[in-house]
Protein backbone atom coordinates (compact mmCIF):
# COMPACT_ATOMS: atom_id res chain seq x y z
CA UNK A 1 0.00 0.00 0.00
CA UNK A 2 0.67 3.86 -0.42
CA UNK A 3 1.83 5.85 1.99
CA UNK A 4 -1.12 7.96 3.54
CA UNK A 5 -1.07 11.58 3.91
CA UNK A 6 -3.56 14.04 5.06
CA UNK A 7 -2.89 17.53 3.97
CA UNK A 8 -5.55 20.42 4.96
CA UNK A 9 -8.79 17.77 5.09
CA UNK A 10 -7.35 15.95 1.64
CA UNK A 11 -6.31 12.15 1.88
CA UNK A 12 -3.34 11.62 -0.48
CA UNK A 13 -2.04 8.20 -0.77
CA UNK A 14 0.43 7.11 -3.33
CA UNK A 15 0.81 10.25 -4.56
CA UNK A 16 2.85 13.21 -3.98
CA UNK A 17 0.73 16.11 -2.51
CA UNK A 18 0.79 19.69 -4.41
CA UNK A 19 3.30 21.34 -2.32
CA UNK A 20 3.28 24.01 -4.80
CA UNK A 21 0.32 25.08 -4.41
CA UNK A 22 0.04 25.14 -1.10
CA UNK A 23 3.62 27.07 -0.71
CA UNK A 24 1.70 29.50 -3.17
CA UNK A 25 -1.26 29.72 -0.23
CA UNK A 26 1.14 30.33 2.74
CA UNK A 27 3.25 33.21 0.63
CA UNK A 28 -0.06 34.59 -0.42
CA UNK A 29 -1.30 34.69 3.08
CA UNK A 30 1.97 35.80 4.08
CA UNK A 31 1.54 38.94 2.07
CA UNK A 32 -1.66 39.46 3.02
CA UNK A 33 -0.58 39.20 6.57
CA UNK A 34 2.02 41.77 5.93
CA UNK A 35 -0.64 44.36 4.10
CA UNK A 36 -3.09 44.31 6.82
CA UNK A 37 0.11 45.00 9.02
CA UNK A 38 0.61 48.52 10.43
CA UNK A 39 3.33 48.94 8.54
CA UNK A 40 1.95 47.27 5.39
CA UNK A 41 -0.90 50.40 5.85
CA UNK A 42 1.47 52.66 6.14
CA UNK A 43 3.45 51.47 2.90
CA UNK A 44 0.17 51.76 1.49
CA UNK A 45 -0.90 54.90 2.57
CA UNK A 46 2.34 56.67 1.23
CA UNK A 47 1.88 55.06 -2.16
CA UNK A 48 -1.39 56.22 -2.15
CA UNK A 49 -0.29 59.53 -1.10
CA UNK A 50 2.57 59.67 -3.74
CA UNK A 51 -0.02 58.68 -6.82
CA UNK A 52 -2.45 61.77 -5.77
CA UNK A 53 0.79 64.26 -5.55
CA UNK A 54 2.38 62.73 -8.31
CA UNK A 55 0.99 65.66 -10.63
CA UNK A 56 1.21 68.49 -8.04
CA UNK A 57 5.48 67.24 -7.52
CA UNK A 58 5.83 66.83 -11.29
CA UNK A 59 4.39 70.31 -11.74
CA UNK A 60 6.59 71.78 -8.83
CA UNK A 61 9.89 69.94 -10.53
CA UNK A 62 8.68 71.72 -13.40
CA UNK A 63 8.61 74.81 -12.48
CA UNK A 64 11.59 74.97 -10.65
CA UNK A 65 13.55 73.82 -13.62
CA UNK A 66 12.32 76.34 -16.19
CA UNK A 67 12.73 79.32 -13.19
CA UNK A 68 16.23 77.96 -12.25
CA UNK A 69 17.57 76.92 -16.10
CA UNK A 70 18.02 80.64 -16.99
CA UNK A 71 20.23 81.41 -14.01
CA UNK A 72 22.55 78.71 -13.99
CA UNK A 73 24.24 80.57 -17.67
CA UNK A 74 24.56 83.50 -15.22
CA UNK A 75 26.18 81.13 -11.99
CA UNK A 76 28.15 79.28 -14.71
CA UNK A 77 30.04 82.72 -15.71
CA UNK A 78 30.54 83.88 -12.80
CA UNK A 79 32.10 79.96 -11.31
CA UNK A 80 34.89 80.94 -14.44
CA UNK A 81 35.23 84.07 -13.89
CA UNK A 82 38.73 85.47 -14.58
CA UNK A 83 39.74 86.70 -11.25
CA UNK A 84 38.72 82.89 -9.67
CA UNK A 85 41.06 81.01 -11.75
CA UNK A 86 44.73 80.51 -11.25
CA UNK A 87 46.45 81.84 -13.91
CA UNK A 88 46.81 80.70 -17.47
CA UNK A 89 44.31 78.46 -16.94
CA UNK A 90 41.82 77.69 -19.52
CA UNK A 91 38.23 76.61 -19.22
CA UNK A 92 37.32 75.01 -22.05
CA UNK A 93 33.71 72.51 -23.27
CA UNK A 94 34.81 69.22 -25.73
CA UNK A 95 31.49 68.62 -27.11
CA UNK A 96 29.00 70.97 -29.01
CA UNK A 97 25.87 70.04 -26.15
CA UNK A 98 28.43 70.03 -22.84
CA UNK A 99 27.58 73.65 -21.75
CA UNK A 100 23.78 73.10 -22.24
CA UNK A 101 23.51 69.70 -20.60
CA UNK A 102 25.65 71.05 -17.52
CA UNK A 103 22.84 73.75 -17.49
CA UNK A 104 20.22 70.94 -17.66
CA UNK A 105 22.02 68.91 -14.47
CA UNK A 106 21.88 72.41 -12.29
CA UNK A 107 18.23 72.94 -12.96
CA UNK A 108 17.30 69.72 -12.64
CA UNK A 109 19.34 69.21 -9.35
CA UNK A 110 17.12 72.35 -7.81
CA UNK A 111 14.46 71.18 -8.68
CA UNK A 112 14.75 67.78 -7.19
CA UNK A 113 15.76 69.51 -4.47
CA UNK A 114 12.46 71.33 -3.96
CA UNK A 115 10.33 68.74 -4.45
CA UNK A 116 12.11 66.42 -1.97
CA UNK A 117 11.93 69.16 0.53
CA UNK A 118 8.45 69.33 -0.21
CA UNK A 119 8.18 65.79 0.51
CA UNK A 120 9.74 65.62 3.80
CA UNK A 121 7.96 68.16 4.88
CA UNK A 122 5.10 66.89 3.87
CA UNK A 123 5.53 63.81 5.07
CA UNK A 124 6.43 65.01 8.68
CA UNK A 125 3.32 66.91 9.09
CA UNK A 126 1.26 64.39 7.92
CA UNK A 127 3.12 61.51 9.81
CA UNK A 128 2.36 62.74 13.12
CA UNK A 129 -1.28 62.47 12.09
CA UNK A 130 -1.09 59.52 10.36
CA UNK A 131 -2.93 56.42 12.75
CA UNK A 132 -0.72 53.55 11.00
CA UNK A 133 2.25 55.39 11.63
CA UNK A 134 0.82 55.61 15.32
CA UNK A 135 0.37 51.55 15.41
CA UNK A 136 3.52 50.88 14.09
CA UNK A 137 5.52 52.98 16.37
CA UNK A 138 3.56 51.40 19.40
CA UNK A 139 4.25 47.79 18.31
CA UNK A 140 8.26 49.23 18.20
CA UNK A 141 7.27 50.50 21.81
CA UNK A 142 8.21 53.97 20.35
CA UNK A 143 6.99 57.31 20.19
CA UNK A 144 6.90 59.92 17.34
CA UNK A 145 9.46 62.43 17.82
CA UNK A 146 8.45 65.70 19.11
CA UNK A 147 9.70 69.58 18.50
CA UNK A 148 11.93 70.38 21.36
CA UNK A 149 14.85 72.79 22.04
CA UNK A 150 17.39 69.94 21.60
CA UNK A 151 15.86 68.90 18.29
CA UNK A 152 15.32 72.83 16.86
CA UNK A 153 19.23 73.14 18.04
CA UNK A 154 20.20 70.00 16.17
CA UNK A 155 19.09 71.01 13.43
CA UNK A 156 20.18 74.64 13.35
CA UNK A 157 23.71 73.25 14.55
CA UNK A 158 23.46 71.30 11.35
CA UNK A 159 22.62 73.73 8.54
CA UNK A 160 25.24 76.06 10.48
CA UNK A 161 28.10 74.12 10.55
CA UNK A 162 26.83 72.88 6.51
CA UNK A 163 27.25 76.61 5.88
CA UNK A 164 30.59 76.71 7.33
CA UNK A 165 31.68 73.82 5.14
CA UNK A 166 31.17 75.10 2.20
CA UNK A 167 32.50 78.47 2.77
CA UNK A 168 35.57 76.62 3.99
CA UNK A 169 35.44 74.74 0.77
CA UNK A 170 35.02 78.11 -1.35
CA UNK A 171 37.04 80.21 0.50
CA UNK A 172 40.13 78.40 1.35
CA UNK A 173 40.97 74.58 0.71
CA UNK A 174 39.21 75.39 -3.60
CA UNK A 175 41.63 77.97 -4.22
CA UNK A 176 44.51 76.63 -2.64
CA UNK A 177 43.97 73.07 -4.43
CA UNK A 178 43.06 74.85 -8.18
CA UNK A 179 46.25 76.80 -7.32
CA UNK A 180 48.36 73.58 -6.49
CA UNK A 181 47.19 71.40 -9.50
CA UNK A 182 47.47 74.46 -11.89
CA UNK A 183 51.11 74.81 -10.49
CA UNK A 184 52.14 71.13 -10.70
CA UNK A 185 50.43 70.69 -14.21
CA UNK A 186 52.71 73.54 -15.68
CA UNK A 187 56.12 72.40 -13.96
CA UNK A 188 55.29 69.48 -16.06
CA UNK A 189 54.96 71.49 -19.18
CA UNK A 190 51.43 70.69 -19.78
CA UNK A 191 48.79 73.46 -20.87
CA UNK A 192 46.17 73.96 -18.44
CA UNK A 193 42.86 73.78 -20.13
CA UNK A 194 40.19 72.49 -17.98
CA UNK A 195 37.18 70.79 -18.90
CA UNK A 196 33.68 72.61 -17.99
CA UNK A 197 31.97 69.75 -16.73
CA UNK A 198 35.01 68.83 -14.58
CA UNK A 199 35.69 72.33 -13.21
CA UNK A 200 32.25 72.62 -11.64
CA UNK A 201 32.31 69.04 -10.73
CA UNK A 202 35.10 68.94 -8.73
CA UNK A 203 34.04 73.18 -6.95
CA UNK A 204 30.74 70.59 -6.14
CA UNK A 205 32.16 67.64 -4.29
CA UNK A 206 34.72 69.85 -2.50
CA UNK A 207 31.67 71.66 -0.80
CA UNK A 208 29.44 68.81 -0.21
CA UNK A 209 32.68 66.67 1.50
CA UNK A 210 33.06 69.65 3.47
CA UNK A 211 29.27 70.33 4.72
CA UNK A 212 29.43 66.54 5.32
CA UNK A 213 32.92 66.74 6.93
CA UNK A 214 31.64 69.69 9.14
CA UNK A 215 28.44 67.83 10.40
CA UNK A 216 31.32 65.76 12.63
CA UNK A 217 30.25 67.55 16.11
CA UNK A 218 26.72 67.04 15.41
CA UNK A 219 26.84 62.91 14.29
CA UNK A 220 29.23 62.62 17.34
CA UNK A 221 26.76 64.10 19.96
CA UNK A 222 24.06 62.33 18.68
CA UNK A 223 25.83 58.97 19.08
CA UNK A 224 26.67 59.73 22.99
CA UNK A 225 23.41 61.30 24.04
CA UNK A 226 21.22 58.61 21.97
CA UNK A 227 23.95 56.07 24.08
CA UNK A 228 24.86 54.01 20.50
CA UNK A 229 28.22 53.91 21.93
CA UNK A 230 29.84 54.96 25.08
CA UNK A 231 32.02 58.03 25.75
CA UNK A 232 34.95 55.70 26.37
CA UNK A 233 34.26 53.69 23.13
CA UNK A 234 34.69 56.71 21.00
CA UNK A 235 38.00 57.52 23.35
CA UNK A 236 39.39 54.36 22.62
CA UNK A 237 38.29 53.91 19.02
CA UNK A 238 39.78 58.12 18.73
CA UNK A 239 42.83 56.68 17.04
CA UNK A 240 40.79 54.85 14.01
CA UNK A 241 39.13 57.92 13.60
CA UNK A 242 41.66 60.21 13.17
CA UNK A 243 42.99 57.66 10.66
CA UNK A 244 39.71 57.87 8.83
CA UNK A 245 39.91 61.28 8.35
CA UNK A 246 43.26 61.64 7.28
CA UNK A 247 42.35 58.12 4.75
CA UNK A 248 39.07 60.45 3.70
CA UNK A 249 41.86 63.73 3.29
CA UNK A 250 43.92 62.03 0.78
CA UNK A 251 40.79 61.07 -1.27
CA UNK A 252 40.00 64.64 -1.44
CA UNK A 253 43.11 66.46 -2.21
CA UNK A 254 46.69 66.32 -3.73
CA UNK A 255 48.99 63.91 -2.33
CA UNK A 256 50.77 66.92 -0.69
CA UNK A 257 51.31 66.84 3.11
CA UNK A 258 49.47 70.28 3.65
CA UNK A 259 46.63 69.22 1.60
CA UNK A 260 45.96 66.53 3.17
CA UNK A 261 46.42 68.32 6.60
CA UNK A 262 43.54 71.20 5.35
CA UNK A 263 41.13 68.75 4.68
CA UNK A 264 41.45 66.44 7.23
CA UNK A 265 42.19 68.49 10.14
CA UNK A 266 39.21 70.36 10.37
CA UNK A 267 36.94 66.99 10.52
CA UNK A 268 39.63 66.00 13.37
CA UNK A 269 39.30 69.00 15.46
CA UNK A 270 35.58 69.17 15.28
CA UNK A 271 35.18 65.71 16.62
CA UNK A 272 37.59 66.86 19.80
CA UNK A 273 35.31 69.89 19.72
CA UNK A 274 32.37 67.66 20.13
CA UNK A 275 33.90 65.33 22.55
CA UNK A 276 35.06 68.42 24.90
CA UNK A 277 31.68 69.73 24.36
CA UNK A 278 30.00 66.32 25.72
CA UNK A 279 31.97 66.44 29.05
CA UNK A 280 31.40 70.26 29.84
CA UNK A 281 27.53 69.62 29.74
CA UNK A 282 27.20 66.26 31.15
CA UNK A 283 29.62 67.67 34.20
CA UNK A 284 26.91 70.54 34.21
CA UNK A 285 23.76 68.33 33.89
CA UNK A 286 25.82 65.67 37.57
Amino acid sequence: MGKRIILHGVCYEGVVPPMSMTGTEDLSKTVNELLDSPGGVLLLDIKTHLRKRFRLLAFIFGAVFVACFPLTSTFISWLIAEHRLPADVNIIVITPVEFILLQVKLAAYCAAFAVVSIMMVEGAWRGSKNPALTMRLAELKASAPKPTRASVGTLIAIIVLGGLGISYAWNLLTPMLLEYLTNDAQSAGLSTEWRLSSYVGFIANLAVASAVGFQAPVATLLVLRLKVVSREDVRGYRRHIWFTAFVLGAFLSPPDPLSLFLVAMPVIILFEVALVVDAITRRNTD
